[in-house]
């Protein structure tokens, strides 16, 4: 089978294309990119997310690496995407990481993180992807295998960003899901130490992730939810199944957009005394747009994928940067999505406002002087053929309904602009033949009549 790189690795269905002979294949691509690129003193580290298999496949990869004469460092357990990803920046290592993020739990992956500590971009992974099946020669040395608690250097970084002190008179009472996922023995651990308060759920590792999926979304938490409403002046707090995306819900029991929480957490770095841009994706909010011309900050604009996310980071002075999936990381940090430290600036930001996450939406409309409404729809297609076209199509709209388009970006699907304050994006699925219609607006009617552009993009039309 063809083994593909997505926008943030290899992902399959464990057993069917996620088998052991797929895993070496993988293995012996990255092995030899890391070879021929820096070396085989270039040192690997290895770790895996609770999903089945993750602890016995990253292991076998391992053990593959050693034989070829790399330097290993493998996870002594379970560990959360970030937490690897800054041990790669702070060893100058490559990393291999067994996860398949928020994907059902009948799905595994591999994701290569180089040393910059970020998602690999294109040209990474398609030198990857090119060496499938290709020679690759053992280094003349042998190598090692050792197992590692990677979880030491990051905890004290943590210490350099976020104020726990404030923290600790936070009067919110802090409920925290762990969703069965990579964050257990992490965010609990680290809020342990610093002796902050804190109730939880789903406080164990499971394979099938309590029979739900390992995705911060409502859908997931609504125990989570309930649990917030029940219990007076609270918040919740979750992460996805390897921990770099974050969801929040808040007093009311309302989940928090991360458009939203971006933002907040964007004034409240800046009130910090953090200066830079913010970095979005052509899928966020115009809310981000609007709130940040307020406040006299640059938007640097990136295709969707944190892998475009975490490169828009380095190579540019970077307050926050984040994505409307729910994944943000802030300069002084790693170019990689965060949930646990998402988590933690949440509480930071709660405590030093001395305000209710409640309170902090209401500013930021405040600020904004209006309310966005969102919606998608799919168009089912009958092949890929015809997606093209499609786009075509949408690139010479001129008018939806009354409303004029004012500007159009291509550098991820087609975005037609409606003045400040409407958009829609065309963007293909990029498994199967769909495009994604995304509308946004500032009155819910606006939003209706954009909705007419479906009848224009159609096949039939």
């Amino acid at each position: 089978m063809d083994i593909k790189f997505g926008t943030d690795g290899w992902r399959a269905i464990l057993g069917k294309d996620f088998t052991k002979d797929n895993v070496k294949r993988t293995t012996l691509a990255i092995g030899k990119y890391v070879a021929e690129n820096f070396g085989f003193e270039k040192k690997i580290l290895i770790g895996y997310d609770p999903r089945n298999k993750a602890d016995e496949y990253s292991f076998y990869c391992a053990q593959i690496l050693k034989e070829h004469g790399f330097s290993v460092e493998y996870s002594e357990k379970i560990i959360p995407t970030p937490i690897l990803a800054y041990n790669a920046k702070i060893k100058d290592a490559s990393a291999i990481m067994f996860t398949a993020s928020h994907n059902p739990p009948e799905y595994l992956g591999m994701k290569f993180i180089p040393d910059y500590a970020g998602p690999a971009t294109s040209e990474i992974t398609n030198e990857i992807v090119n060496n499938i099946d290709k020679p690759f020669q053992n280094s003349e040395k042998e190598g090692c295998l050792k197992t590692v608690d990677f979880s030491k250097e990051y905890f004290q970084h943590l210490d350099s960003i976020i104020d726990f002190e404030k923290i600790k008179d936070l009067k919110n009472n802090i409920i925290f899901d762990g969703l069965y996922s990579a964050s257990i023995g992490y965010f609990d651990k680290i809020l342990n130490d610093k002796n902050i308060k804190f109730d939880s759920l789903h406080m164990s590792h499971d394979v099938n992730f309590g029979g739900g999926m390992p995705d911060p979304k409502p859908k997931y938490l609504k125990e989570l939810i309930e649990k917030v409403k029940s219990t007076p002046n609270s918040i919740g707090l979750a992460n996805d199944g390897d921990a770099d995306r974050f969801g929040v819900i808040n007093e009311k029991g309302e989940y928090v957009s991360p458009n939203e929480i971006i933002l907040i957490l964007l004034i409240h770095l800046i009130k910090k005394g953090y200066t830079g841009s913010v970095v979005k994706t052509v899928g966020s909010s115009i809310l981000i747009d609007v709130v940040a011309k307020k406040l006299g900050i640059n938007v640097i604009e990136t295709p969707v994928g944190f892998k475009h996310v975490g490169e828009a980071m380095r190579k540019n002075d970077v307050i926050i940067a984040g994505e409307e999936s729910g994944g943000l990381s802030i300069k002084g940090h790693i170019p990689e999505k965060d949930g646990i430290l998402a988590n933690l600036l949440i509480l930071e930001a709660l405590a030093t406002s001395k305000k209710t996450l409640v309170e902090l939406q209401a500013e930021l409309y405040e600020i904004a002087e209006t309310k966005f409404y969102t919606d998608r729809i799919d168009l089912e297609l009958q092949n890929q053929n015809e997606i093209q076209p499609i786009l075509e199509k949408a690139k010479s709209i001129k008018t939806v309904s009354d409303y004029q388009v004012t500007s159009i970006d291509t550098k991820d699907g087609v975005k037609l602009m409606f003045g400040d304050n409407a958009k829609i994006l065309v963007r293909p699925s990029g498994t199967e033949p769909l495009l994604r219609i995304y509308f946004e607006a500032d009155n819910e009617e606006k939003m209706d009549k954009l909705k007419l552009i479906t009848v224009a993009l159609r096949p039939s039309a």
